[in-house]
């Protein structure tokens, strides 16, 4: 296939690229400046000059190629996985994701394109018994920051699943760790963990899905041939905060996380903070395993606590 990333140059674009071209497609990224269309060249796809944000030019690119399908992983997201942070950056990532789409779908539509692979989440689900599977609600009356962020993906894929001719899978990854993400020892929250800065909050009783990046990349790749539909992409090792924090330190190097009640995480770092450690809630991956052949790998740190 000739396919177009929007967003190749972020944690997940860069061993995507590298995938999809392993596997013969021809890859093309959407390059907004010159920095960007060095990047994609040294990665080896071509660049297509155009800005997500601007319609006209989206519609240029895509009539320009007229790709077999288009991947969605746009984001405008911080260095720094800080609440501080990611509440400065809350509002342009939302701009870019929610506008990037809207263009993407309309030039799609008017170029004949009907391939369209959305980065979506898998763990913003709704509280419940159990791991979330697709059919599950996404948490939109949650702490403020996770609401407004799962209100964010059911309008992303509200938008492209009722796009007329479109064939869209919504790719509902779990966190990622890897290289070039912030679940690393090098990166931001290893760092972190290091400086005793990530707390277990209360009983830690908050589910986190994970998924290596290479994983991702790999399940974004089988999704060119899959059915139209959302899929969870997460390792099999769903696990509570107190469970996975610890292990992710020890192999980071780092010393125990301190533990902080409820009300004293609150007031430090704010309500959306408990919610991660407290209420977040796991989700399944039988439906991409069955559909896609998702084999994840084991969630490292877990293995080598």
């Amino acid at each position: 296939m000739q396919v177009l990333v929007a967003g190749a140059t972020g944690a997940i674009g860069r061993p995507l690229v590298r995938l999809l071209k392993e596997s013969g497609h021809t890859v093309f990224g959407l390059a907004r400046s010159a920095d960007s269309e060095r990047a994609l060249v040294e990665m080896g796809a071509e660049a297509v000059a155009g800005d997500a944000l601007e319609a006209a030019s989206v519609k240029a690119a895509i009539q320009r190629i007229r790709p077999d399908a288009v991947i969605n992983e746009l984001t405008s997201l911080p260095k720094h996985y800080t609440p501080e942070e990611m509440k400065a950056a809350a509002d342009r990532d939302r701009s870019v994701r929610t506008r990037g789409n809207i263009n993407l779908l309309a030039a799609m539509r008017d170029a004949g394109v009907y391939r369209y692979i959305l980065q979506s989440s898998g763990f913003w689900y709704g509280l419940g018994a159990g791991l979330a599977t697709e059919s599950t609600p996404f948490a939109v009356n949650a702490s403020p920051g996770v609401a407004a962020s799962a209100r964010t993906y059911v309008e992303l894929e509200s938008v492209a699943f009722q796009t007329p001719a479109i064939q869209c899978v919504a790719l509902r990854y779990g966190f990622f760790y890897g290289p070039g993400t912030w679940y690393t020892s090098a990166g931001d929250i290893g760092e972190q963990v290091r400086q005793r800065r990530v707390p277990i909050i209360g009983e830690g009783g908050g589910v986190s899905s994970f998924v290596h990046i290479e994983d991702a990349a790999a399940a974004t790749v089988a999704a060119l041939r899959c059915a139209a539909g959302a899929y969870n992409i997460v390792d099999d090792d769903p696990s509570e905060q107190r469970v996975w924090l610890p292990a992710f330190a020890r192999s980071c190097g780092a010393p125990v996380p301190p533990q902080v009640t409820e009300q004293q995480a609150l007031a430090a770092s704010g309500a959306d903070s408990v919610y991660y450690a407290t209420r977040l809630r796991g989700a399944s991956n039988e439906t991409a395993k069955r559909e896609l052949s998702f084999r994840p790998r084991p969630l490292e740190w877990l293995q080598t606590a």
